[in-house]
């Protein structure tokens, strides 16, 4: 895999703001909690040319962190499309597992192998919980995690339930607030509703 540049943390955000996948505004978010700005990475994937130079980034960096991976696990439906492109980059088994009944399931004829050294890749990790639902999986095919990817991390110490190294090509602070803690500048902006929880 060749790659011509490791993109900076200034040119990937700006690849962002692009693509509308980081918005900012007054967002009430999926937990309730109220937020100055948006993420949305299905956004930069509608934009196939700008993704293939996050990917191809974020790639690189995996590649120099992680040595001898042989799966990349990938939770549906955030990171189906992201395990696939750095999958492919790396020229790796890529699989992805998603919810049956609510609990992370590998379906479709997918399995990891025992002693697989595993990589789990997700768009976005916040708290890690959708990741440290993907380890138990790893845990019952007596597989081996070895570390997390992501295209952004916009995750805090507080609220981080993973342990392991995160390799992620944006490392953005999201300031989230209660709805009788909002700041005086966010109560002024119209507050917008994004994500799929919320369609009916």
């Amino acid at each position: 895999m060749k790659i011509k540049e490791m993109l900076s943390h200034k040119k990937s955000l700006n690849i962002l703001k692009k693509t509308n996948a980081l918005i900012e505004g007054h967002f009430v978010l999926s937990s309730g909690l109220h937020s100055p700005k948006y993420i949305q990475c299905a956004k930069l994937l509608s934009h196939p040319d700008k993704a293939k130079l996050i990917c191809e980034s974020l790639a690189k960096k995996i590649k120099k962190n992680f040595k001898n991976i042989d799966l990349i696990l990938a939770p549906a439906i955030g990171g189906i499309v992201i395990g696939y492109e750095i999958g492919r980059l790396l020229k790796k088994e890529t699989i992805f597992c998603e919810r049956v009944k609510g609990k992370f399931n590998l379906r479709r004829g997918f399995f990891i192998k025992k002693k697989a050294r595993v990589l789990i890749i997700e768009d976005v990790i916040t708290t890690g919980k959708s990741s440290m639902e993907c380890v138990k999986l790893i845990n019952k095919s007596k597989a081996k995690l070895i570390g997390f990817a992501s295209i952004i991390d916009r995750s805090t110490k507080k609220s981080l339930k993973i342990k392991k190294k995160i390799i992620s090509q944006l490392k953005i602070n999201v300031p989230t607030y209660k709805k009788s803690q909002l700041p005086k500048n966010l109560k002024s902006i119209t507050i917008t509703t994004p994500g799929s929880r919320f369609i009916k």
